[in-house]
């Protein structure tokens, strides 16, 4: 039994269907985004940490 009573078959099944729906190439560039989108906020996260030291 694997994730909330979801056998890891039926998770392979679904992830078949989305590769067929969407074909590799759009995940990949929505991968790229998605990757890019939390660097950003990661690096918004950082830079608000930091003293402001410009007055």
């Amino acid at each position: 039994m694997g994730i909330s009573g979801i056998s890891p078959g039926s998770l392979l099944l679904i992830l078949l269907i989305v590769v067929l729906l969407f074909g590799t190439k759009k995940l990949r560039t929505l991968g790229e985004d998605f990757g890019k989108a939390l660097q950003g906020f990661k690096k918004g996260l950082n830079e608000s940490d930091k003293p402001d030291t410009e007055q």
